[in-house]
């Protein structure tokens, strides 16, 4: 029995909503880098307040610069690892689709929208643009983007849901 477009879309809206988050996330994560790009100089900081700035930065490594300085094939490995976890993630998402699985599936498209908002920069450019900077007790934490952010708070979420909401977590 064939369904057609409409009766897809009613029996899929939950996945929809997180195909939604996903887009949205990787719009949003390429619109602030390209502001970044045209409005701040490479390493200039713009002060918001007296615990965030505004800079801009390029970093061809993984978090927190890790293999920044590995020589250049660091942008291809790290490009195909995303990919491909982005592609198994997918797949995921796509298996849960009429599951009853909102948490997990939420953190799931956090984690892939910045995944492949980060993946965007690093084969276009061959870094990941990161500008907003933290600063704990005067100290700048490495400076992140909303891809990075996205993928934290997913992670988070994933964490949350494995301790507390999965079905197959440990009962206490």
């Amino acid at each position: 029995m064939s369904l057609n477009f409409r009766e897809w879309v009613e029996t899929h809206k939950l996945f929809l909503f997180y195909v939604l988050i996903i887009i949205l996330i990787i719009i949003f994560d390429q619109w602030t880098k390209s502001l970044i790009i045209k409005n701040v100089m490479l390493y200039e900081v713009l002060p918001v307040n007296s615990f965030i700035n505004i800079t801009h930065q390029e970093n061809a490594g993984a978090a927190f610069s890790i293999l920044s300085n590995a020589g250049g094939w660091q942008r291809w490995f790290l490009s195909v690892l995303a990919i491909c976890i982005s592609v198994y993630i997918a797949f995921w998402l796509f298996r849960l689709r009429n599951q009853d699985q909102i948490i997990l599936s939420i953190g799931l498209s956090l984690v892939l929208g910045g995944a492949i908002g980060n993946v965007i920069d690093r084969i276009q450019l061959g870094y990941v643009i990161d500008y907003i900077q933290v600063l704990i007790m005067g100290w700048p934490f490495p400076t992140f983007n909303i891809a990075d952010a996205s993928i934290t708070v997913g992670a988070v979420i994933l964490i949350i849901d494995a301790l507390f909401f999965s079905k197959n977590s440990v009962s206490k």
